[in-house]
């Protein structure tokens, strides 16, 4: 039988987050006289690296904790099913097989109808939660570029952006964030113990192991 569960690429990238602030417009503001000041930043990445960020993306991926060990668990036990019928399967009646392979099978469909369930509310909530504070960082952006005269601002977080080449001096993204922090006052995030993996930003994909027969 084919895999059953296939990881799910909600990000592309580690802060790959489904883009809602590039449709936000550029506000129309008069070019000061004088050369262009060109800045470039990578918005994903500054949304997702603020405290705020950081604190509510953790939030998100212990709220759905519990529910990934669930469908892990249900994965678990439909490869164990699976492997007791195959290595039975020659001591077994025709309706002895028949009865394991529809318990198997009730429970794959289900498993997978309770990925799809939990994959969907996640995605909802992750997507709330981005544009949510995206439009925040975005007025900190604005203000940020007016202030310090920025006539053009570039995204290069997108995966489609004109940028080929931007010396380090024109990105503005961890100032945008170090400014988005200072309004927001949302503190940093507690540092890990020495030895532990580094903090996600953003929830990993529900997926329970694949169970194959």
């Amino acid at each position: 039988m084919k895999r059953l569960f296939a990881l799910i690429a909600m990000l592309a990238s580690g802060f790959a987050l489904s883009a809602a602030a590039q449709t936000l417009p550029a506000p129309a503001v008069e070019a000061p006289a004088g050369p262009a000041k060109v800045a470039v930043i990578a918005f994903q990445v500054a949304v997702a690296q603020t405290n705020e960020g950081q604190r509510d993306f953790s939030d998100l991926q212990k709220k759905y904790a519990p529910k990934e060990a669930e469908l892990k668990a249900a994965g678990d036990e439909i490869e164990t099913l699976t492997k007791q019928l195959q290595t039975q399967a020659d001591k077994l009646s025709d309706a002895e097989k028949e009865a394991k392979a529809k318990i198997i099978d009730d429970k794959t469909k289900k498993a997978k109808r309770d990925l799809e369930d939990a994959q969907n509310d996640m995605n909802q909530e992750m997507q709330e939660l981005y544009n949510s504070l995206a439009t925040k960082v975005y007025d900190v952006l604005n203000d940020y570029a007016t202030k310090e005269g920025y006539t053009l601002v570039l995204d290069v977080a997108q995966q489609q952006n004109p940028v080929l080449y931007a010396a380090e001096s024109t990105n503005i993204t961890k100032a945008v964030i170090e400014a988005y922090n200072v309004k927001s006052g949302v503190p940093a995030p507690p540092a890990p113990p020495a030895g532990a993996a580094p903090a996600r930003t953003t929830p990993k994909p529900l997926a329970p192991k694949p169970a194959t027969h």
